[in-house]
């Protein structure tokens, strides 16, 4: 019986000593067929840079509004010249035509013939159309890429496209990207923040710009 005791704690230890570089090659080989965070990958950092050097532009679409039970699409002209922005939003026949002209730290509002200024665009566009519309962020939201103003969460889809930013309490998705040349850009921007429920969706988005001319 000793002897036999002896035998199988021998093939027991055997077993330990065999096992254990086995299971770690094992892990080791898990951790290199892990593929790196979305974030970190190559066709997310190429689009970024690209967008973030796309300071000059023009789009063209509609907007739908819905906020405080209330609803309304009226089109959308935005040019942005590096830091300098000029958005027209118009109802049908050029109704409530309003013109927004800013740059960061000042803004002005014209619209049914008075012209209104402010420090920042988003608490007078609130006060004199009724709904929200964050221009600050959204300048870099409606092309796909995060605000550098606070840390935002990113999702991507299985081709590496960023599709989710989750920033600042507002949630945007992008799709129906678009390639204009070297650059994709979405044709659907949506966003929704809880908070006093609403949304923004921009819809059959046009762009231009000189770094969108095709190659």
């Amino acid at each position: 019986m000793n002897t036999l005791l002896v035998q199988d704690n021998s093939l027991k230890a055997i077993a330990r000593v065999v096992a254990g570089p086995l299971l770690a090659a094992g892990l080791l080989s898990a951790c290199s067929t892990i593929a790196p965070p979305a974030e970190e990958n190559s066709d997310w950092a190429r689009q970024r840079d690209q967008l973030q050097n796309l300071d000059s532009w023009e789009l063209r679409g509609r907007v739908n509004v819905r906020y405080d039970n209330e609803s309304h699409t009226p089109r959308i002209n935005w040019l942005q010249q590096n830091v300098e922005y000029h958005i027209s939003l118009w109802g049908t026949f050029n109704a409530g035509n309003t013109q927004i002209v800013g740059r960061p730290g000042y803004v002005t509002l014209e619209n049914d013939g008075e012209t209104l200024t402010a420090n920042s665009p988003e608490e007078l566009i609130l006060q004199q159309l009724g709904y929200e519309l964050p221009i600050s962020q959204l300048n870099y939201w409606i092309k796909g890429l995060p605000s550098p103003d606070s840390e935002p969460q990113l999702r991507f889809n299985e081709l590496n496209q960023l599709t989710t930013i989750e920033q600042a309490d507002w949630t945007i998705n992008l799709s129906d990207m678009r390639q204009y040349g070297p650059i994709s850009l979405p044709r659907r921007v949506e966003l929704t923040r809880p908070r006093n429920d609403i949304r923004l969706r921009f819809i059959g988005l046009n762009w231009t710009a000189d770094e969108l001319a095709e190659e």
